[in-house]
């Protein structure tokens, strides 16, 4: 009986590393300044050449088309959000059924990366 509370303990014990290791990794979502970390940056970036690149081309621009060049999208996190969500005056589609939160957070991280000065 004595070994049985020993292994369920060293279980309990190691459960209790790994949610401190995953909380950690959570609150690691952005750095201390608030900034996207590079996990964020690498997931959008990854969803824009797979949902976005097409229309806004694979760097963020496609001259001769309507689509704006990202890089110079306003640093508004919010109308970004609304515009992805909702679509684009009958030009760009809603994505708000089709992605994620956590999807377009992380485009927003990738696209404000990639911002010209």
């Amino acid at each position: 009986m004595r070994d049985i509370s020993h292994n369920t303990v060293a279980i309990l014990a190691t459960v209790a590393v790994l949610t401190v290791a995953l909380a950690a990794t959570v609150r690691a979502a952005d750095d201390s300044n608030g900034n996207p970390v590079q996990a964020q940056i690498d997931h959008g970036k990854s969803t824009y050449a797979e949902r976005c690149s097409h229309c806004h081309g694979p760097n963020m621009m496609n001259s001769g088309t309507i689509t704006p060049d990202l890089r110079t999208f306003p640093d508004d996190k919010t109308r970004f959000i609304t515009t992805v969500k909702n679509g684009k005056n009958n030009r760009m589609p809603p994505w708000g059924d089709i992605l994620s939160d956590d999807e377009i957070g992380n485009l927003w991280a990738f696209i404000s990366s990639r911002r010209k000065p």
